[in-house]
């Protein structure tokens, strides 16, 4: 799709998962622009922690920003369009940045002669303002899960979210409410891993600041409400051959299933405890990843069945696809696609054992007792002692995103909170 533009907005997903970028007029936007690489080492609170590849130590250099031109595409902006760009830095991909590790993980699989296919689904609570300064979930009165219309979006902000997404491009596959009040599930459709990576950042910011402009806020956090469920980032995925076939699918087999989906099963099974972190980053992620939530907890796999973390919907031949249900709603899209691919492809070249299929209901219990580390801290342990995780998703990378999500614990761990303030405070 074409944008007519005056000025283009160059947007990139960084390592806490936020779009960083610059508006440039279009008289200058081709030469692509620079930002300073050490921004990879800020935390939340805009504090830098430094490591190797940050350069802090170097001088804060720049690294560059350049895309292609064909890349260039329409905005929800008056007259601004927009692009992402590609980091690199003396002609090579800075590897702390997620996008770049989402595509060398795609080039690994190309080396397998398979190409991955990905779509992405989000759910977010759409919240209002409380008139106290703070913020409340909408007032759905009439809701229930799989709603739509009025009672369901009574602000008619995910209406304009999905005008807007039919105007800019992004092919919306379902919106519906989810099982919770004022929480939306926002699915995408399929389409190659990088390009459904983009699209779903994308998707997110046009549709955060949509509800911004309106006075609402529509957060991807993944356990907002005490009292409610949480929101994740499902990611499906597939292969296909260099025909276009499915390759997760084999019609000679019982269940339909090929050699190919076992051992991607069994590689993000493999690496579920390493992988959390990943998927799972930040503290509050850990409320949501909980036993009985449906939410990626225990590692172990099933058909048709949303208790398990890899889920295998009923479709076979050209829909076959499977489901890793684990992913926060704050993860960045291309850090949870890297993250299922590439654990994926470790089971794929190292043929590791499938477990059995789970049969038990997963809320009450489950047949194993591998299960995702019980804080970011854990989480975070695990991930560095998956070595083979580490090298195959990139040290550059892990390490980075280790050193600043470790300084982001440290500051929960001596953070007094409001529940800590509730339940002491009247009494001592």
């Amino acid at each position: 799709m074409q944008a007519d533009y005056d000025r283009l907005r160059l947007l990139w997903p960084d390592h806490l998962g936020l779009a960083r970028g610059k508006y440039l007029p279009k008289e200058s936007a081709e030469r692509g622009t620079a930002h300073c690489i050490t921004l990879f080492s800020l935390g939340y609170d805009r504090e830098m922690y430094p490591y190797d590849n940050s350069l802090f130590w170097k001088g804060l250099p720049d690294c560059d920003a350049h895309f292609d031109p064909e890349d260039v595409r329409p905005g929800w902006e008056e007259r601004t369009a927009v692009a992402i760009p590609r980091l690199t830095r003396e002609g090579q991909p800075v590897m702390m940045a997620p996008r770049n590790v989402l595509i060398e993980a795609v080039e690994a699989w190309r080396s397998h002669g398979l190409e991955p296919m990905v779509g992405l689904e989000l759910e977010a609570f759409l919240f209002e303002p409380d008139g106290e300064g703070g913020w409340r979930p909408i007032g759905t009165p009439g809701h229930y899960v799989y709603g739509t219309g009025a009672a369901a979006d009574p602000t008619g902000i995910i209406d304009e979210i999905m005008a807007t997404s039919r105007e800019v491009g992004f092919a919306l596959e379902s919106v519906n409410t989810e099982y919770d009040n004022g929480q939306f599930e926002l699915t995408l459709s399929y389409a190659d891993a990088l390009k459904a990576a983009d699209d779903a950042f994308l998707f997110k910011v046009m549709a955060q600041e949509i509800a911004m402009r309106r006075g609402y806020r529509l957060t991807f956090m993944g356990k907002p409400i005490n009292e409610r469920g949480g929101s994740g980032t499902h990611v499906n995925f597939s292969f296909n051959d260099g025909d276009g076939v499915n390759a997760l699918h084999d019609e000679s087999a019982s269940d339909g299933l090929s050699e190919l989906a076992r051992a991607v099963i069994a590689g993000t099974l493999r690496h579920h405890v390493g992988m959390t972190a990943l998927m799972a980053p930040t503290v509050n992620a850990y409320k949501r990843l909980q036993p009985g939530r449906l939410c990626g907890y225990w590692a172990n796999w099933g058909y048709d069945h949303r208790g398990v973390t890899v889920r295998v919907p009923p479709a076979r031949g050209a829909g076959t696809r499977l489901e890793h249900r684990m992913g926060d709603g704050t993860v960045n899209p291309h850090q949870a696609a890297a993250t299922v691919l590439t654990a994926a492809r470790l089971g794929y070249e190292k043929g590791y054992e499938l477990p059995e299929v789970e049969t038990l209901d997963c809320i009450e219990a489950a047949s194993t007792d591998v299960v995702c580390p019980p804080s970011l801290k854990d989480a975070l342990d695990a991930l560095e002692e998956d070595t083979d995780l580490v090298e195959a998703v990139g040290p550059a990378f892990v390490d980075g995103f280790v050193t600043v999500k470790r300084a982001e614990w440290r500051r929960y761990e001596t953070w007094t909170t409001d529940w800590e303030f509730d339940q002491y405070f009247p009494f001592h």
